[in-house]
């Protein structure tokens, strides 16, 4: 593993120069890690710019005295400094008069002014998240794991389905928790993040957080949810019906299917991010309902649930060969229903590798 921590630094060394910077200081938590594997709460990096062992060797990974058996073992290929202040460790230990880049968007205007302070004659350059166009793009241990924690969600489901845990009586909280155990059974580390469970009306917000309402039959059933394994996301949207569905719920169904399979089939390397969105998008405007889809049509996901690259109308550039992302369309009739359709997705030049498994029909429980 240090080999290929290693070999993500090097990345990233050889971009600084389009920075203009001699070094960098990373200090959010999900970057550091990238980079070194460390997992601890209190880290800062300090990256020199150049390439070969010398820039390499000169790299320092700052944290405090809690973490000192553990960066030990988790970054022995990096020399690792003991102070509770860490950025101001790792700044510290890069030369007087360098051009120092940090990431603009992590970094709170405290930290700013307190590392300031102890910059000396160092010069402070905000950059705009340098790391997250590698982590954007990821290496086969990434999608091995991210496939696997979409494995152990579509487990999780189908064994809630099997064990007869979503039916009408039960509270949304209930099925929720329910899915989250199953998860953890199946391997996760840990949940990806709050599950959503959204019966009858609530399945019309978006974001609806599990509430005490008792599942009733007729409801559409909004389930939102994703494991983590070794730090890596799933993210998996499906929406299922107690009971025979109304005419409505299967137009609605239809209708978002039709616009998830034509935001899946926009994916490949090298198109526009906000290609996906807009074949999206298109179909439920042709249905006239537009303004019932109120959210991006996806996100990059990977050590954060949400990170680059964006997948939205307003995202810019391309989809980069091995980007993680979600292609998740909704269609939302308020006090009424709703449904939303999510896959996870690896970016490839001849489209979209699904890796969430769970059939994506409209199904009657």
């Amino acid at each position: 593993m240090t080999e290929m921590h290693a070999r993500r630094r090097a990345r990233l060394r050889s971009e600084m120069a389009g920075h203009q910077v001699d070094a960098l200081i990373v200090t959010d938590p999900l970057d550091v890690r990238y980079l070194t594997g460390f997992t601890g709460s209190n880290a800062a990096l300090a990256l020199p710019a150049g390439d070969g062992p010398a820039a390499e060797e000169a790299a320092v990974l700052a944290t405090d005295g809690r973490y000192t058996a553990q960066v030990a073992a988790q970054a022995p290929d990096l020399r690792a400094l003991i102070e509770r202040a860490s950025a101001a460790a790792a700044l510290g230990a890069l030369p007087e008069r360098a051009r120092v880049g940090f990431d603009a968007e992590s970094w709170t205007v405290a930290a700013h002014t307190r590392l300031a302070a102890k910059a000396g004659e160092r010069t402070l350059v905000p950059l705009t998240a340098p790391v997250a166009d590698l982590r954007a793009v990821k290496d086969d241990t990434e999608v091995d794991l991210i496939a696997r924690a979409c494995a152990i969600a579509d487990q999780a489901l189908a064994e809630l389905l099997e064990a007869g845990g979503l039916r009408p009586g039960r509270t949304e909280r209930e099925v929720a928790r329910d899915l989250e155990w199953r998860m953890l059974g199946a391997g996760a580390d840990a949940v990806g993040f709050e599950t959503i469970v959204a019966a009858g009306a609530h399945s019309a917000i978006p974001h609806h957080r599990p509430t005490d309402a008792v599942l009733e039959a007729g409801d559409l059933v909004k389930i939102d949810f994703g494991a983590r394994l070794a730090g890596y996301h799933s993210d998996m949207t499906r929406t299922l019906v107690l009971g025979e569905p109304a005419d409505w719920q299967r137009e609605l169904y239809d209708l978002v299917a039709a616009a998830q399979q034509a935001g899946v089939d926009a994916v490949r390397a090298g198109a526009d991010a906000s290609a996906v969105d807009a074949a999206a998008r298109a179909v439920i405007d042709r249905a006239g309902a537009g303004e019932l889809f109120t959210h991006a049509v996806g996100h990059g996901i990977g050590l954060a649930v949400h990170e680059a690259p964006a997948v939205s109308g307003r995202a810019t550039g391309t989809l980069p060969s091995g980007a993680a992302i979600t292609v998740e369309p909704g269609v939302y009739h308020p006090g009424r229903g709703g449904v939303r359709i999510e896959d996870t997705v690896i970016v490839r030049a001849d489209g979209a590798q699904i890796l969430t498994g769970t059939r994506k029909d409209l199904v009657i429980v």
